[in-house]
């Protein structure tokens, strides 16, 4: 019987113990042995292809493996399907920095070349990240990996946007975005990041244009925006400005006339109840100026700088032009005043520059109209979750996803970058006919570019040159995979049991994965939402380079082993909550593993004789072991079957060091010493240690298949510890 060396030699081991994995084929749950009626799928959270791992996919890796490992053991057809995400924006961004390193931008690149290097970029990089998901022990099914930019995929989300097209959920159309000036692109309001700010208030007169020495007070934050104006907006409540309504005013920056209009969506109460009605500049007054069909001024383009239309401000940024605007106010006797104002302002979530409402022709989904059966798409996740047939742990975030999903607005998915999903519409530039000119010249063609317009038969035909909001194309994750990693896949994988990931993309991911899974398949994409917190240090400071606090989880594995890792990312931390996670924390573990090493090591030295095949009755001292560890296996079962990852792992812990090595082996070496009752001694300790063995796997894979490989085992045993069954 091999004899094993004194300490667990995890970086010698574990490349060896995942080969083993590998080339068993038992990844893939059609090859799974025996016969398993009942399939258990998680689709894997692709991690973008733009970076190696860092320490918070280690923590997906490690909770989504316990579980399809547990199922796996339990006799289920367990599949993870693994993948990785192109991630839009996110990656663009990132090879912009090494761009502008070398002096370059996407702009004197072209697109087509641009689009090239981040191809490489990302192909190089989810070939890294698929070897550290490896050194993780991720037992993923490899034949079946999807990039969220494969051909397949891309088909799948086209035919989405199609049929979304075909039902009257999708339109575009002139509305006021959410625009980074720096990254020249807009985002949904879910990517603008909100900080209470200090800035001014502006009290601007606005004298009457009748040259009666009257005028009327604004107060505004934005000074720069007043040559946009088309209005003052007063309410029709508000008993101070009855008798101006009708008059004109003129503009103080370009000495333009405009009306004063009331409307019963402005505050009275905030500054002096007097609102600048600038469409092209601001969501409520683009909504007040379509309500009283007044002109759209459009000031700013979309380089950040103001145009001819500005007058004095023209070829200023914003900050110049606010200064700028203050002066000429100053200097004209039109600054009435001037206030701190603290306020919520909108920042770019990558740059942190200051985003401006910008009108721009863009795409979206209506995700509140009305169309099947009455209900909107909201209405579908909604109902999903309200009706139990997707639960969310811990159950506190059901509210925070209602109260998301009440104040939903439809959804901008079209993006001004280069990396993505282009859009499969193209326009035709002629219009020749009276049908192209009511459709707009818009064709919707998901194969591909038409040769002639369908409506007028033009030749001229352009694509849009935006793509597709990465959450447009990552929402459809779940049932895009599975339609094309195989032919009966999707009947047999779909809906999936679990979706784990973090619990700060409940709302940029989560809920348009229900969403768009609802409308495609009119089945819930997943059953379970396990949402897990972020990971912080032993302050509770949260991980950043500048903090110098980030700890690299291959460099952890290369010290302590993945198991460690694993245990250490685990044990204590429960759904929902930040993970605390700690150099200390992880050695601790390793020494856990060196534990389970050296009593495997103890057993395996003293079994002498004994026979796995042959029945022994154990004496009734033992008797009550093997009795009192059946209720710490059933308590472990429970606590993973009710996704209480934490609880089971510190149960299996906390038995097998200080009861199992500290007492059960301790009193076992006298016997075994003392040739007393040796036979139900070696029935104990192996029967305890391969039922600890088997349910630490999907926690510690690695130390456990490795000591698993080394013992003797009967005829009905498995040979691979990941393919044994459940010791209940």
């Amino acid at each position: 019987m091999e004899k094993l060396p004194s300490a667990y030699p995890a970086s010698e081991l574990e490349p060896e113990i995942y080969h083993l994995w590998e080339e068993s084929g038992y990844f893939n749950p059609d090859k799974l042995p025996g016969e398993r009626k009942e399939s258990f799928t998680i689709i894997m959270p692709p991690p973008n292809a733009n970076d190696p791992l860092h320490i918070g996919h280690a923590v997906f890796v490690s909770l989504q493996d316990i579980m399809i490992r547990y199922q796996r053991m339990r006799g289920k057809r367990a599949l993870w399907l693994p993948g990785t995400d192109h991630a839009g924006f996110e990656t663009q961004v990132v090879w912009e920095r090494k761009l502008a390193q070398q002096g370059k931008d996407r702009f004197s690149l072209g697109r087509e070349e641009f689009f090239r290097q981040l191809w490489e970029y990302t192909q190089k990089n989810k070939r890294i990240v698929k070897e550290q998901l490896k050194s993780l022990g991720a037992s993923c099914d490899w034949s079946r990996e999807k990039f969220t930019l494969d051909e397949d995929i891309v088909s799948i989300v086209y035919e989405t946007f199609y049929q979304l097209w075909k039902d009257g959920l999708l339109y575009r159309g002139k509305r006021i975005v959410n625009y980074c000036p720096y990254h020249r692109t807009a985002f949904s309001n879910l990517e603008v990041k909100y900080t209470e700010e200090k800035t001014y208030l502006y009290f601007v007169r606005y004298d009457f244009a009748d040259n009666s020495g009257e005028y009327i007070t604004v107060a505004t934050t934005r000074p720069e925006t007043i040559p946009g104006d088309v209005a003052i907006a007063v309410n029709p409540k508000d008993r101070r400005y009855s008798s101006v309504l009708g008059r004109e005013v003129i503009e103080p920056i370009t000495k333009r006339k405009i009306p004063i209009i009331a409307d019963e969506r402005v505050e009275m109460d905030f500054g002096t109840g007097a609102l600048k009605i600038t469409p092209a500049h601001a969501s409520l007054d683009f909504e007040i100026g379509q309500d009283h069909h007044l002109d759209i001024r459009e000031t700013l383009d979309f380089d950040g700088k103001f145009n001819k239309l500005a007058g004095p401000l023209a070829g200023l940024t914003v900050s110049q032009a606010r200064k700028k605007a203050e002066e000429i106010l100053q200097s004209g006797g039109y600054l009435v005043k001037k206030q701190e104002y603290w306020h919520q302002i909108g920042r770019c979530y990558k740059c942190g520059t200051a985003i401006e409402p910008m009108l721009m022709d863009q795409w979206f989904v209506a995700v509140t109209k009305p169309f099947r059966g009455g209900k909107s798409l909201r209405d579908l996740a909604v109902e999903a979750v309200q009706t139990g047939k997707i639960k969310i742990i811990p159950s506190r975030f059901k509210k925070v996803f209602f109260h998301w999903m009440e104040n939903l607005r439809d959804w901008n998915i079209s993006r001004q970058i280069v990396w993505g999903i282009r859009i499969p519409v193209y326009y035709c530039q002629e219009q020749k006919s009276e049908l192209c000119r009511k459709k707009k010249g818009i064709i919707v063609s998901p194969s591909g570019p038409p040769a002639r317009c369908p409506y007028c038969g033009s030749t001229k035909i352009k694509q849009d040159p935006d793509v597709l909001d990465t959450w447009f194309s990552s929402g459809q994750w779940p049932f895009a995979t599975l339609m094309t990693t195989g032919e009966n896949d999707f009947s047999r994988f779909y809906p999936t049991q679990v979706m784990e990931t973090g619990w700060d993309i409940l709302f940029f991911w989560v809920a348009r994965m229900i969403m768009l899974g609802l409308y495609r398949t009119k089945k819930v994409p997943f059953e379970v939402v396990y949402l897990h917190g972020l990971v912080r240090d032993k302050d509770r400071q949260k991980m950043s380079k500048s903090k110098g606090n980030v700890i690299d989880p291959l460099g952890v594995v290369n010290t302590y082993g993945a198991d460690a890792l694993r245990m250490a990312l685990v044990i204590g931390n429960t759904a929902g909550k930040d993970i605390i996670i700690f150099e200390e924390k992880i050695k601790g573990y390793r020494n856990f593993a060196n534990k389970i090493w050296n009593v495997a090591r103890f057993v395996l030295l003293n079994l002498e004789g004994f026979n796995p095949e042959k029945e022994i009755e154990p004496i009734p001292e033992d008797k009550k072991i093997l009795q009192e560890f059946n209720s710490v296996k059933k308590k472990v079962t429970q606590h993973l079957d009710n996704y209480r990852f934490s609880l089971a792992g510190e149960t299996l812990y906390q038995y097998f060091w200080h009861t199992f090595a500290d007492k059960i082996v301790e009193e076992m070496k006298i016997r075994i010493k003392g040739k007393n009752q040796v036979a139900s001694a070696q029935y104990v300790l192996y029967s305890v240690l391969t039922d600890c063995l088997k349910m630490l796997h999907p926690f510690m894979p690695f130390v456990t298949e490795a000591i698993w490989q080394r013992l003797p085992k009967s005829s009905s045993a498995a040979q691979l510890l990941m393919v044994e069954k459940w010791p209940l």
